[in-house]
């Protein structure tokens, strides 16, 4: 009966670890998704005024963001 519950117990620790890390990653990805919902809003303004080169710098900015986004946060 011990050993059934030791088992158990481990069982609950590992599984308590996966749902971390799956909510870790969900945080990441709401995180990036907030980030490309601010750009896409910085982009409306330009675009409707027309502002070309903002519009570049904008859309450099999240691509650098893309190719190197940050480090993940201490949980």
């Amino acid at each position: 009966m011990f050993a059934r519950r030791v088992r158990a117990s481990g069982d609950l620790e590992r599984r308590v670890e996966e749902l971390e890390a799956e909510v870790q990653e969900c945080r990441q990805l709401n995180l990036r998704l907030a980030e490309l919902t601010d750009v896409v809003m910085e982009l409306l303004l330009p675009v409707a005024d027309r502002d070309e080169e903002r519009v570049a710098e904008l859309l450099q900015r999240y691509r650098d963001s893309v190719n190197d986004p940050p480090a993940p946060g201490p949980r």
